[in-house]
């Protein structure tokens, strides 16, 4: 049982909902990584999903963006990223997801990736530019060293096509809340809660809501039509501007669902 798999199902049979913050790594140096994966498992996140630097983002909106360019401004790179997380893995004891594209995995070599991933305690991976009848030259290697590829659908996904992805894989299906990059929004169409739902009756597996969530109220009102959320701009904004207990406020935020059950 991959470790996802094995958390989320703890938490959820609990009655608890997940929360999954989003870190860009190597942003304010590869030496705070460990210790700001420390504090968001402290805080009580569910998993981490952590960012690799690229130059050519293409889901990643302007908050994102800008962190990559700070991380790779400071020369970090996927393999010192995945040599750091050998180093600080015992220090995590929930799952770890690694959030890439694939040109610099192709750069580094897939073997290479996938074993130096599973050396360095990945549990899942997200890969936003890789389309499922393109997974083939990566998802056997993965799913074979115990790491699940997370699938992500959108409002535009059709239905038959959703139900496809639902069915594949063991993590999550991460379900993007915005026809859009990643960033803050204020408010979400107003179709946004029917559509969860709709995801969350396809999928076998848990639904979590990504993309623009930023508030504890967002937090707790996309949570209540899915299994979760993923927030990710918003984090990275309070880390850079060093908001730790607001960090902490957004995160604990998600455990005012479980009291309204």
């Amino acid at each position: 049982m991959n470790r996802i798999e094995q958390q989320f199902s703890k938490r959820l049979s609990n009655g608890e909902k997940l929360f999954i913050p989003y870190i860009m790594a190597g942003d304010g140096g590869l030496d705070v990584l460990g210790e700001r994966l420390a504090l968001l498992e402290e805080f009580g996140a569910s998993a981490i999903e952590i960012g690799i630097p690229f130059s050519d983002p293409v889901a990643d909106g302007p908050t994102i963006q800008k962190a990559g360019i700070r991380a790779l401004q400071v020369g970090t790179t996927l393999r010192d990223v995945l040599d750091e997380l050998k180093e600080v893995r015992s220090m995590i004891s929930i799952p770890l997801i690694m959030m890439t594209y694939m040109n610099p995995i192709m750069a580094y070599g897939i073997e290479k990736f996938v074993s130096n991933c599973k050396l360095a305690g990945i549990d899942g991976c997200i890969i936003p530019d890789l389309p499922i009848e393109e997974e083939g030259m990566l998802v056997n290697q993965l799913e074979g060293a115990g790491i699940e590829l997370i699938r992500l659908v959108t409002m535009t996904t059709p239905k038959e096509r959703i139900q496809k992805i639902a069915q594949r894989g063991r993590g999550f299906l991460y379900t993007v809340t915005v026809k859009g990059i990643t960033g803050v929004r204020n408010e979400f169409n107003g179709d946004l809660s029917a559509f969860l739902k709709s995801v969350k009756e396809l999928s076998s597996i848990p639904v979590l809501a990504g993309f623009g969530v930023s508030t504890p109220e967002q937090v707790k009102k996309l949570s209540r039509d899915c299994d979760g959320v993923v927030v990710g701009s918003k984090i990275v904004e309070l880390l850079d501007e060093e908001k730790v207990s607001e960090i902490k406020q957004l995160i604990q935020s998600i455990k005012e669902i479980e009291i309204m059950k």
